[in-house]
C-alpha cells in the first residue's frame, strides 16, 4: 500500500458543546463554520453545513464522528463524512478547554478515514476511494491532510 496526497483542508469549529454524559462518555458537538481545502487534483471550500459529533471517552480519546460538505472551486458538490481517534495529549487539552495553543501534524495519533460521495461526473472517482487524514488544532480551527489509499 502507499498514500496518494490528495488535499489539506482547514475548517473553523464553533464553539463546542456537550450534550452531557452518556454511558459511552461525553457527547461533544462542534458545528463546521466553514473553510477551505486545497489539493492536485480538487480545491475549493468547505461548507458552513456540517458538525463533528465528538465522543470524549474515559481513557483519554476522543472519537470523532464529522459531517462535512466540500464544494469545488468549478461548483462540484461532494460530501465527505470521516471517522476518527484523536489520543488527547496535554497540548491538544489546552486548545479544546483554554483556546490556546497549537498542534503540529505528529503530535499525538489524530487519525481519521475518510469517504466520499458525489454525483458530478468531473469528480465521480472519489467516490472509490479510500482515504485517511492525519489532524491538527488551533483555536477554532481544525486541519488535515488527506491521502488517497493507494494499492501497490
Amino acid at each position: 500500500m502507499r498514500l496518494e496526497h490528495l488535499f489539506e483542508f482547514s475548517v473553523a469549529i464553533k464553539p463546542i458543546i456537550s450534550a452531557g454524559m452518556t454511558t459511552a462518555g461525553e457527547r461533544l458537538i462542534a458545528d463546521l463554520d466553514g473553510g477551505t481545502f486545497d489539493g492536485p487534483k480538487l480545491k475549493g471550500n468547505v461548507r458552513a453545513s456540517g458538525a463533528d459529533w465528538a465522543l470524549s471517552c474515559n481513557d483519554g480519546t476522543i472519537k470523532i464522528d464529522v459531517r462535512a460538505v466540500l464544494e469545488t472551486d468549478d461548483g462540484a458538490l461532494i460530501y465527505m463524512p470521516y471517522r476518527g481517534r484523536i489520543v488527547v495529549t496535554d497540548s491538544i487539552g489546552k486548545v479544546l478547554a483554554d483556546g490556546e495553543g497549537e498542534t503540529q501534524y505528529g503530535d499525538t495519533y489524530w487519525i481519521t478515514q475518510v469517504q466520499f460521495e458525489c454525483g458530478d461526473e468531473r469528480y465521480a472517482w472519489l467516490n472509490s476511494v479510500m482515504a485517511v487524514g492525519e489532524g491538527k488544532i488551533a483555536p477554532n480551527l481544525a486541519t488535515y491532510r488527506v491521502s488517497a489509499v493507494q494499492a501497490d
